[in-house]
C-alpha cells in the first residue's frame, strides 16, 4: 500500500486540489483509493459532500480512542463517496482541539499509521490531505506516509513556507527508521508572468532533483470543478490541469522513479 502525504506549511497552494485530482486519476484505473482529511478546516471533506461541522464519525473519533481504537470505529468512520472507487476518512472541525486535548499522551503520533494498517489489503493507494500547521495531525501524516508531496505555488511568498516544511521534514527524519523522500510540485503556475517564471527557476536552482520537471498550470476549471464537487479529471478530462496531473501521476507511479530525501 502506497501512502502519500500532500503537505505544506502554507495554505492556498493546491494541496486539496492535488489530493482530489490524483485520487480521481487512480480511481479511473479501477483502483480503490482512500483519502484522509487531516485538516480541521475540512476542505476535502466538504469537497466530497460531507459537513465537517456536523459529521458524527470522523478521524477525530479515532483520536478520541487513542489507547485502543477498535476496528468497528475505524470502519464506521470510513465513508463512501459518489465517485467510483474513492473512499474517505473525513475531517471534523473538532480536530482543531486535538493538540490541547492530547497533550503529552504516548502514541498520539501513530494513530493514523495504526489506522491504515487495517486497510493494507483493501487499498493500493492512500492520499493524505494535511493541515498547513505543525501539530499532532501533521506529525501523524508524516509518520504514516512513505512519500511526501509538497505543492508549492510559484510565487515567492510560497518559498518561505517551503523552507518551514523542509525544516519539519528534517526534524521528523530523526525519529523515522529511514529518511522521508519528498517531492516538490510547482502549482498554480502562470507562465505569462515574469514573477512566476523566476520563482519556478528559483525552485529548480535551490532544490534540484527534488522538484518535478513540469508544473500544474493555472486552470479556471479547478474552481468550477470544486464548485460542483467534482474532481477536474472527471469533469474535464482534456483540460490543461488534468493533463498536468496525469503527467505527475505517471511519474510518481513509475517503478524506476527515484525521489531524493534531500
Amino acid at each position: 500500500m502506497a501512502v502519500w502525504a500532500i503537505c505544506n506549511q502554507k495554505g492556498g497552494v493546491a494541496k486539496t486540489t492535488t489530493v482530489v485530482s490524483l485520487a480521481s486519476l487512480l480511481a479511473q484505473k479501477g483502483e480503490p483509493v482512500l483519502m484522509l482529511d487531516l485538516d480541521p478546516h475540512g476542505s476535502l471533506t466538504t469537497y466530497l459532500g460531507y459537513d465537517p461541522d456536523s459529521i458524527e464519525t470522523s478521524i477525530y473519533t479515532l483520536f478520541q480512542q487513542l489507547d485502543n481504537t477498535p476496528k468497528e470505529a475505524i470502519l464506521k468512520s470510513l465513508k463512501k463517496t459518489r465517485h467510483d472507487n474513492i473512499f474517505l476518512l473525513p475531517a471534523s472541525t473538532a480536530m482543531a482541539t486535538l493538540d490541547r486535548q492530547l497533550g503529552a499522551q504516548q502514541g498520539k503520533g501513530l494513530v493514523i499509521r495504526k489506522t491504515l494498517s487495517f486497510f493494507k489489503d483493501r487499498f493500493k493507494h492512500v492520499l493524505i490531505d494535511c493541515p498547513p500547521m505543525l501539530g499532532v495531525l501533521m506529525i501523524n501524516a508524516l509518520a504514516a506516509c512513505d512519500k511526501l508531496i509538497i505543492p508549492v505555488q510559484t510565487e515567492f511568498l510560497s518559498l518561505k513556507g517551503l523552507e518551514h516544511m523542509l525544516h519539519t521534514v528534517s526534524m521528523i527524519n530523526h525519529s523515522r527508521r529511514s529518511a522521508l523522500p519528498y517531492f516538490i510540485v510547482p502549482t498554480m503556475h502562470d507562465g505569462r508572468t515574469k514573477a512566476a517564471i523566476d520563482c519556478l527557476a528559483e525552485l529548480h536552482k535551490r532544490y534540484g532533483d527534488n522538484v518535478w520537471q513540469s508544473f500544474v498550470p493555472v486552470d479556471i476549471g479547478f474552481r468550477e470543478a470544486s464548485k460542483l464537487g467534482l474532481p477536474l479529471p472527471e469533469m474535464s478530462p482534456d483540460s490543461a490541469g488534468t493533463r498536468a496531473y496525469k503527467q505527475l501521476l505517471n511519474m510518481l507511479t513509475e517503478p524506476e522513479v527515484s525521489i531524493s530525501n534531500g
